[in-house]
């Protein structure tokens, strides 16, 4: 469960950017998305390989 302490005079809208930052890493609505559609392991490492070839060739070209 997620707290955010308030603090004497705090407006609602600050307390919800907080609430909402700290919803956002706890990486629950990321986790959903990925449960939604079961993809096969085989899948899971082509993107994995095709992400790291992607990241290696950004790399190169920054030097």
């Amino acid at each position: 469960m997620i707290v955010v302490p308030l603090k004497e005079g705090e407006n609602i809208e600050k307390a919800l950017k907080k609430f909402k930052r700290k919803f956002e890493k706890t990486g629950i609505v990321k986790e959903l998305r990925n449960r939604q559609a079961f993809s096969k392991p085989s899948i899971e490492k082509r993107k994995q390989t095709m992400r790291a070839i992607y990241v290696q060739q950004l790399q190169q070209s920054e030097e």
